[in-house]
Formats: structure tokens, C-alpha cells, sequence
């Protein structure tokens, strides 16, 4: 069965790569496009603007208004604007797959309320290659001994406004939950002057803002005498896109629900 897909921010970066995605995939239609109130390119054909030729999908820009054809919603936007579409979905039972990333507690706290009436997936990351990277870490967080320290380092571009990403903080979750240490205790996120020696147990995040890099992130294993690296790099954000729209087809079948990608792909542990 045709899985039909909303997405909203269609004219951004991310939007556009998810126009393409939709369209290059025959199992999904792209039945609306969203853009925000007052833009230019309202009326405008979501395919043109992607690159692709006209798809006969013009972008609007009330969003309650269009799900009523489409299963299930992809935003990759902003906090504010995600918990605003998610109520709209939750309202409507649709499927929503949420890539935003920068919420605070209390906005997860509305979104797991809203998973109640209808499926969520959030996640940090949509590749595939970096869900699969999150379970290597789960499985040498748990393996390495003891005396090990933990370093998270991730780089992106100079346009990206939070730090450290999304990503990076949902490595070091998965590294303190395989460990049993409270994440929020142990989490660093700055060094500078004397700061003594390294607290035991610590997982230290460093950050990189520049150029046009996509996302790389790598977490380092430290011992006497020897390291282990784990790392994800990502060339083209097409790979977040077709792992958004995998995510969709499959969140649209399933009940209401707080999911991440690792349900998706079938590799999150059932504890």
C-alpha cells in the first residue's frame, strides 16, 4: 500500500532533500508540502522548487488542512513549530516523524503526551548507518572495562545553530545508560583553565562548527595502552532524508507510541 507523506520547511535544505526522497521512492506519494505563513514561495510546485520538475504538489501552509490526505508527517523544523504540528497530528491520529532537534525537557514531556493519541518517532539522526553506529556503542560501553574515559566529538557545518548536536547527546545517553550512570551527572560539556584532573566515569563532549561539513561524530574509548574509536561520518544529508521516509512508511502502521529509529530498524532492545 501507498504510504502518502506530508513535509514540512519543503523549500529548506533538509525539505528539499526529503521532496526528493519521497518522490525517488515508489512506495510513498508526496500528498502535501508546507511552508511557513507568509512565504514567498506559497502557491509555488513543491517539485520545482526541489529540483525535480512539477509534481502537481503545491506548497501551502496550514498544515490542518492537508493531513487529512496523507499518513503520516515529516518535520525536521524547530521546536516551537514541531510541538505546534505534533498537536495537529496528535488531534488527527496521524503518523509523525520528527527529526528537529534542540528540545528542551518540558517539550518532550508535551510530545510524549501527544504519543498517546497518536505514533511519534523522534530521533536525533535518521541514517541508517548511525542507528546501527549507536548499537555498536551500546555493546562497547557495556564490553570495555571500568577505568576507561569517554570522549564525544562531533563536527558540522557553520550554520548550525545548537551545540553540541543532537546526535552527539543522544551518543553519550546511549554510552551512560549502558553503563549505569546518570547522564546528566557525568555529561562535560566544557573545558577551560585549570580544570584538574579528569573526573572518573565523565563522558566529555568537544565541538567543531565550520565549513560545509554534513555531520561526523566519534566517540572514543580511552585506556592504558590502547583506544577504540567509533565513528559516523555522513556526505550527503540524503541519507537522513531516506531514512525519514523509511521511517514514515513504517510508523505508519504502528499504534500511538513514542518510537526512535532503532524500532524502525528492529535493533532496540526490548528493556
Amino acid at each position: 500500500m501507498t504510504t502518502n507523506i506530508a513535509i514540512t520547511g519543503a523549500t529548506g535544505r533538509m525539505g528539499k532533500m526529503l521532496v526528493q526522497a519521497v518522490h525517488s521512492d515508489k512506495t510513498v506519494n508526496l500528498s502535501a508540502a508546507i511552508v511557513r505563513p507568509g512565504s514567498s514561495d506559497m502557491g509555488k510546485d513543491a517539485g520545482e522548487i526541489a529540483g525535480l520538475g512539477r509534481l502537481g504538489v503545491p506548497l501551502l501552509s496550514e498544515l490542518i488542512s492537508v493531513m487529512g490526505r496523507a499518513n503520516a508527517l515529516i518535520d525536521f523544523s524547530t521546536p516551537s513549530a514541531t510541538i505546534a504540528n505534533a498537536e495537529v497530528c496528535a488531534d488527527l491520529g496521524k503518523a509523525m516523524v520528527i527529526g528537529t532537534t534542540g528540545f528542551s525537557d518540558a517539550d518532550r514531556e508535551v510530545l510524549k503526551e501527544l504519543s498517546t493519541r497518536a505514533p511519534i518517532c523522534l530521533s536525533a539522526n535518521y541514517s541508517t548507518g548511525l542507528n546501527i553506529t549507536l548499537k555498536l556503542l551500546e555493546m562497547a560501553s557495556k564490553s570495555m572495562g571500568e577505568d576507561i574515559d569517554i570522549e564525544i566529538v562531533e563536527a558540522h557545518h557553520r550554520h548550525k545553530v545548537d551545540a553540541p548536536s543532537g546526535t552527539a547527546l543522544a551518543m553519550g545517553q546511549v554510552v551512560a545508560k549502558a553503563r549505569n550512570l546518570e547522564f546528566s551527572e557525568f555529561a562535560v560539556f566544557a573545558r577551560e583553565g585549570i580544570t584538574g584532573a579528569r573526573r572518573k566515569d565523565t563522558i566529555g563532549f568537544s565541538t567543531i562548527r565550520g565549513g560545509d561539513i554534513i555531520g561526523d561524530h566519534t566517540v572514543m574509548f580511552l585506556a592504558d595502552g590502547e583506544r577504540v574509536e567509533i565513528t559516523h561520518k555522513a556526505s550527503s544529508r540524503m541519507a537522513f532524508a531516506h531514512g525519514a521516509v523509511r521511517a514514515a512508511v513504517w510508523l505508519a502502521k504502528q499504534p500511538p507510541g513514542l518510537y526512535n529509529m532503532q524500532d524502525v530498524l528492529g535493533i532496540r532492545n526490548s528493556n
